[in-house]
């Protein structure tokens, strides 16, 4: 049967789950994908389980389906637990019992609060999602970036004399070959940079926001003209020689880019504003009624 649009898709992970059970399971058992002690665990409650775990676990799960034997590997280690207490009727101890009651109670009010909170799935329409991305402009800015590329030559304070002179002499060479003329800053990096991840890409480190520029290097960076080159700066760890490659002014994220997180938040908003609503009128149509001389006794019992 054909998926409704309105259907709830799986998130990726459990889709990634799925495809991962379905490559692994035996043809003649197709559904059995897994046994622990003497039960057997299927496709479905896997997918279950996956479905269970936060929205950030399952965002790993797919960006790295390699996680998912994990994921199995824990929920085997689980139902091998929940066996061994089912067998010693460890759920029918009286404190456990209460317990357990008092976690259902608790699970069984919030999924009632989630469902008589929800927003209709048409909100936030445009108009609401408009109103939403004035209101937070201010945080939506997104500060001026810096396109940065360093020639490092590694000179910790802590390295004797001799390691420090030859850092030094080596620092004079870079400093010599980009002053000649037609220097070319990516091809120096390339050959004497320490930075050899940067230096690969002809020292570049790529955009940065003046926030995410080391303190030390920040008033330097942000003091060049475009395609300028700095003196030699020298921190702990050795000497940066940093060349400014490219600037963007600040600006204010579109509408279209922050779009899905903006509804996400604002559905949130909506929900927490509606559960507050739903309590309030709730305890209106039944007021409570507090006996103080009884709760202060309570008090002092538990002190």
């Amino acid at each position: 049967m054909p998926r409704s649009p309105l259907a709830k898709r799986p998130s990726p992970a459990v889709a990634a789950l799925a495809l991962l059970l379905t490559a692994c399971a035996r043809p003649a058992v197709a559904d059995v994908v897994a046994r622990v002690g003497g039960t057997e665990v299927t496709s479905e409650e896997l997918r279950g389980y996956v479905e269970t775990l936060s929205a950030q676990e399952q965002a790993a799960l797919a960006k790295d389906p390699a996680l998912l034997a994990k994921v199995v590997r824990a929920y085997l280690a689980r139902q091998a637990v929940l066996k061994e207490a089912q067998a010693k009727k460890w759920d029918q101890e009286p404190a456990v019992k209460a317990q357990l009651d008092r976690v259902r109670e608790q699970a069984l009010i919030e999924l009632y609060l989630q469902s008589v909170s929800k927003p209709p799935a048409s909100y936030p329409g445009d108009a609401e999602l408009q109103a939403a991305y004035d209101r937070n402009r201010a945080a939506l800015e997104v500060p001026r970036q810096y396109r940065v590329a360093q020639i490092f030559i590694a000179a910790p304070r802590s390295a004797d004399k001799e390691a420090e002179e030859k850092a030094r002499r080596r620092l004079d060479e870079v400093l010599r070959k980009l002053q000649q003329r037609g220097a070319d800053f990516a091809a120096i990096s390339r050959s004497d940079s320490d930075d050899k991840a940067a230096a690969q890409r002809g020292g570049e480190i790529g955009w940065l926001a003046e926030a995410q520029i080391v303190p030390g290097i920040r008033a330097t960076v942000t003091g060049l003209a475009r395609d300028a080159v700095s003196g030699p700066v020298r921190l702990d760890d050795g000497w940066h020689v940093v060349k400014l490659l490219d600037t963007k002014a600040p600006a204010t994220r579109p509408l279209a880019e922050v779009r899905e997180a903006l509804a996400a938040q604002v559905r949130a908003e909506r929900a927490q504003a509606n559960r507050q609503a739903y309590l309030s009128k709730l305890l209106e149509q039944n007021p409570p009624a507090i006996n103080e001389l009884a709760l202060s006794k309570v008090v002092a019992t538990a002190r």
